[in-house]
């Protein structure tokens, strides 16, 4: 702990305590496995799909391309999230500097954000594909889809510097104990003493355009591709552009509803405990990174036959090979 004056009001905590579920404090370590567990499962599905993607040539097209860096983000978002969580259940590695927690509130925030931009992207390249297709291979090249992708993390970024900013530039003098077990950014502003009010208008404003203005954008996209689907009049072709759609559709009804619900029920259940509010914080950060790789891999119709092809035994082969015998038998 540092201090930059001689009352309690001057001191600031350089280092914090992460106590995620402090209701729990004696079995903490039961939740080891579970969390492992499903980090396990998170790491292989998205991988599964991302290797699938790029082990297929055929699929080394915008579309799948953008699949897999959405993956990807997933991968990165629950290794932000759980073993940090995981570390923290043990009394001896559970402190984080104020540095530390400041980095790990950026990367969260900026995979959160950078997720539903990817989405955006995704989105423009379907509005694209469905509704200009004789002109999609000459206008999404992947020059324009590294830029879309660069555009996107520098807007990430410029959502999130702000308000890790006016974090870091806060004293923090109440406790040095974060109930969470990530530097969420409203746990740590509970420690704060002075005013934040300008770091709480900041947030808020920050999440409510930048989630407005991207459900209009995604609405107005997806109204679009659907109206042009319909007019379609190969019943195969629509019927491939609506389940595209769908999958897509369903990716980011899965993100919005689990960030909204649990900005909502944080807001209204007060009475709610630490607890059951980490739990929520959990579902929402780790639920869309379970479901996602299940969706593409399950629903997109290219990727599904590559990974049932891998999964199936290679028993026509060995039979195919066996078959010479046969061929060499008069006729």
């Amino acid at each position: 702990m540092s201090a930059w004056g001689n009352g309690n009001s001057n001191l600031s905590y350089t280092s914090f305590l992460l106590m995620g579920f402090p209701g729990l404090q004696e079995t903490r370590t039961l939740l080891v496995l579970p969390f492992l567990g499903l980090y396990l499962v998170i790491v292989s599905a998205n991988a599964l799909v991302i290797h699938t993607v790029a082990a297929q040539r055929s699929l080394h097209q915008p579309m799948y391309l953008l699949i897999a860096l959405l993956l990807a983000v997933n991968i990165c978002a629950a290794t932000a999230v759980v073993p940090p969580m995981l570390f923290s259940f043990y009394s001896r590695f559970n402190r984080i500097s104020l540095a530390r927690c400041l980095v790990q509130m950026f990367c969260i925030y900026f995979l959160i954000v950078f997720d539903c931009n990817i989405l955006l992207v995704m989105a423009l390249d379907r509005y694209v594909a469905i509704c200009n297709p004789l002109r999609y291979p000459e206008i999404v090249t992947g020059q324009l889809l590294a830029c879309l992708v660069g555009v996107a993390a520098a807007r990430s970024t410029g959502v999130v510097a702000p308000v890790v900013g006016l974090a870091s530039r806060v004293h923090f003098c109440r406790s040095d104990v974060i109930h969470h077990f990530a530097c969420e950014h409203m746990a740590l502003m509970k420690l704060s003493c002075g005013d934040i009010s300008l770091n709480k208008t900041v947030g808020l404003t920050v999440r409510i355009f930048n989630r407005v203005l991207d459900m209009l954008l995604l609405g107005a996209s997806y109204a679009r591709i659907i109206h042009a689907a319909f007019r379609i009049s190969s019943g195969r072709a629509r019927s491939k552009a609506l389940n595209t759609c769908g999958s897509h559709l369903l990716v980011i009804f899965t993100v919005y509803s689990s960030t909204m619900s649990s900005s909502i029920v944080y807001r209204v259940a007060r009475t709610a405990s630490q607890d059951v509010h980490n739990l929520l914080s959990a579902f929402y950060l780790l639920l869309p990174c379970l479901i996602n790789p299940i969706i593409y891999g399950a629903r997109t119709k290219e990727i599904r036959q590559y990974l049932f092809q891998r999964a199936q035994p290679q028993v026509p082969t060995e039979k195919a090979q066996s078959l010479p015998s046969h061929r060499q038998l008069p006729a």
